[in-house]
């Protein structure tokens, strides 16, 4: 019986981590390309204009739940190996909350904020747009730039 039961976790554990990995992110940082700016609207037309500003930001990391899920899965793995009776269905459920605390707190530490830069534009149309971009590489105020998907290239 024993077995069966330790058998049946690992197969759960298996899949809660198949699932969280198998997840689509709804992240807006997730393809490299950031436009987060009101009114924006991704087009694929090209543009040409002027840098006016240049702005360094903190994006926040973000977290799943992955953590959690397979902490509290561990937890409850460890927790039912100890006493019999209520006491192990105790340390069971003990032992899942707790996982789950620590591996949430885990994968929130992994999970860093990355700096992501707002891009300020004077199109030569005259429209204002603010592009946010993983880099900057050569760009600076003063450049002339062409906006292509969302993204601006020094030209």
């Amino acid at each position: 019986m024993k077995s069966t039961q330790t058998i049946a976790a690992i197969t759960l554990a298996t899949t809660a981590l198949l699932t969280g990995c198998a997840s689509t992110s709804s992240d807006p940082y997730a393809n490299g390309s950031y436009n987060n700016s009101p009114g924006y609207q991704n087009t694929a037309s090209a543009g040409y204009g002027t840098i006016d500003s240049i702005q360094v930001t903190r994006a926040a990391g973000e977290t799943n739940g992955t953590g959690a899920v397979v902490g509290g899965l561990v937890g409850a793995l460890v927790g039912n190996q100890v006493g019999s009776g209520s006491g192990r269905t105790a340390a069971t459920v003990a032992g899942a909350v707790g996982g789950a605390v620590v591996g949430n707190k885990v994968e929130a530490n992994r999970a860093e904020g990355r700096d992501v830069y707002q891009i300020g534009i004077r199109l030569d149309n005259g429209d204002y747009r603010t592009i946010t971009q993983d880099s900057v590489v050569d760009l600076r105020v003063g450049n002339r730039v062409r906006v292509v998907d969302g993204r601006a290239y020094r030209y």
